[in-house]
């Protein structure tokens, strides 16, 4: 099939009239035409959102009635939640059982912001000014730029658009150019929610066509970007040029971190979840299994026969465990990071090389386990995104957290234990913006998630994500009458 462009209430070509094909990572075939959108394209959608913004519909919306649009989108997303799981699935190769899971959990983010709308408050701070009133307004910023990856494009797009949109902003999204297909049907299901036409737009393409004039338009006022350590860097220095604000979401080397008094056959569970699932393909992979030293052999040997049983395969297929690699660039990264283990010393126990099944060109790669890991290999230090797990040692609770904060990353971590005071111990002293105990790879819309150091800025989920999406105004108001010193300040 062949798509269109999403902008200001209308599909239409792009500009150019150039399309691209989007490929089913486990058949390899073509299976749509995305536009290939460029500048000309993102200077109309953005100016587009601008009016949106400022005329129209939008604005004079009360917070109350953007809520119940959000609300009855929300509706609309889970009555279509199967549609769009197919198709996602055939756009990146994640497991439908997964992808279903997602787009019915859509809606919980629509329906959560759609009910925080009208509860965004100002303040009246007491104050030291005789006849002064002093109050504060939240109000929104304007168009935001909503960039999201290619592993989960719905759920981090809605991660982004249900706070801004629940703020009163408007959006622009630009879709990675590996899975674009679910966002423009996303778009599409808006109109259906009757959000007015330039509210939400979307430009697919590639990063410096369409990803790069979006990110310099002087009229964009915020940047919402999930990908890549290198694309963040690069967006947070250009929306510098003109003090746009950023939440940037980026990579994770997290570690999973097993104690000696942990139930090891939920930590297990725990340890394979953490890393083949979605192939690894996910930013909050544990992609660091540190075991402590009494229960290294032990563990070890538990978690390597049942990872050993994983199925490869069909993702649409229920008895499927691990899909394909979404992009060809990716399959080869992760091989690539596979000899550079080898080559570090570190033993590979488990995998270590790319899987062939019968009749199928998707690209897939053996569930790889490297033992012998040493916290300063590349293989310790660098994100993966695939299936590919690191093993380390440790003695005791300070070596576990001299190891797991010696990266630059610092999204998430797990942490298996029994005891109660070393949980709260480690949660206090590992440097994450999520720590899991006992569980992994949990999110929700009521909860805040972003990284430290290099896994990023600002906190989407949660009522801290709304502030992201707002700016503060001071409003004075004088009821005195004398004529004060006009060179002095009050």
């Amino acid at each position: 099939m062949k798509y269109q462009l999403y902008i200001d209430g209308q599909w239409s070509d792009p500009a150019a009239g150039r399309w691209f094909e989007t490929a089913n990572p486990y058949s390899g075939e073509a299976w749509a035409e995305i536009p290939r959108g460029d500048a000309a394209d993102v200077d109309r959608a953005v100016l587009a959102a601008h009016r949106a913004f400022r005329e129209g519909e939008w604005p004079r919306l009360t917070a109350t009635r953007r809520g119940q649009m959000l609300r009855r989108f929300a509706g609309i997303l889970t009555d279509n939640a199967e549609a769009l799981a197919r198709i996602e699935v055939r756009d990146n190769g994640k497991l439908y059982a997964e992808v279903l899971n997602q787009c019915r959990y859509l809606a919980e983010w629509f329906d959560y912001y759609g009910g925080l709308a009208d509860k965004v408050e100002g303040v009246v701070p007491p104050i030291d000014k005789p006849n002064v009133l002093s109050y504060t307004r939240r109000e929104p910023l304007g168009v935001c730029a909503c960039i999201t990856p290619w592993n989960s494009p719905l759920l981090l797009l809605a991660w982004k658009a249900a706070p801004a949109l629940a703020a009163g902003n408007t959006l622009v999204i630009k879709p990675s150019e590996f899975t674009s297909a679910s966002t423009l049907e996303f778009a599409r299901l808006s109109r259906e929610a009757g959000f007015p036409p330039g509210v939400i737009n979307v430009v697919t393409g590639f990063g410096a066509e369409v990803g790069e004039p979006l990110v310099r338009h002087p009229r964009v006022r915020k940047i919402a970007f999930t990908g890549g350590e290198t694309g963040g860097r690069h967006v947070n220095v250009a929306a510098a040029a003109d003090f746009k604000r950023v939440t940037l979401e980026l990579g994770g080397k997290s570690a999973n971190i097993v104690f000696d008094d942990a139930d090891l056959n939920q930590a297990v569970g725990g340890a394979i979840s953490g890393i083949f699932a979605a192939s690894g393909q996910t930013c909050i992979a544990g992609s660091r299994l540190l075991l402590q030293d009494s229960i290294h052999d032990e563990f070890l040997e538990r978690f390597l026969k049942v990872a050993a049983t994983a199925q490869l395969g069909d993702p649409m297929s229920p008895g499927t465990q691990i899909g394909p690699i979404t992009t060809e660039p990716q399959y080869r990264r992760i091989l690539d990071y596979i000899q550079i283990a080898r080559n570090e010393g570190a033993r590979c126990v488990l995998g270590g090389g790319p899987a062939q099944l019968d009749g199928v060109r998707g690209l897939f790669v053996q569930p790889t386990v490297f033992a012998d890991v040493t916290p300063r290999m590349r293989i310790a230090q660098e994100e993966v995104f695939g299936p590919v797990l690191s093993v380390l040692r440790f003695r005791d609770e300070a070596q576990a957290i001299e190891i797991a904060n010696d990266v630059d990353y610092g999204l998430a971590a797990g942490v298996w234990t029994e005891s109660l005071r070393r949980a709260i111990r480690m949660a206090d002293r590992l440097e994450a913006g999520t720590i899991w105990v006992n569980t992994y790879r949990s999110t929700s819309y009521t909860t805040p998630f972003g990284g430290y150091k290099s896994s990023g800025l600002g906190r989407e989920n949660g009522i801290e994500a709304i502030y992201e999406y707002l700016q503060t105004k001071s409003v004075w108001l004088y009821s005195g009458g004398d004529v004060a010193n006009p060179f002095v300040r009050r």
